[in-house]
């Protein structure tokens, strides 16, 4: 079995951040906690790996992190519609 939640700890050392990167990353909404056991944060690995490539490829160009946080929570806004659909096309309702 694959695991997809990691913790706050795992995402810090796998993709080297300080907390304080990812705590402001997930403040500014560029990373979404997707569960909380106790005190600890989780996220789905999935999504840390995609959504800090983007930031990544996005600082690159100069783009500040409150644009990149509204340019990704657009596309995200976007993006809903479109899954829901390929979900009912395929019967997963």
């Amino acid at each position: 079995m694959t695991k997809t939640l990691i913790t706050a700890h795992e995402v810090v050392q796998r993709h080297r951040l300080s907390y304080q990167t990812l705590n402001y990353y997930t403040n500014l909404g560029l990373l979404r906690v997707a569960k909380r056991n106790g005190n600890e944060r989780l996220y789905k690995k999935r999504d840390v790996q995609r959504q800090l490539a983007a930031v990544g490829r996005l600082k690159d160009e100069g783009y500040p992190l409150r644009l990149i946080s509204q340019v990704l929570h657009r596309r995200v806004q976007s993006n809903g519609p479109r899954q829901a659909r390929r979900r009912r096309a395929k019967g997963d309702t």
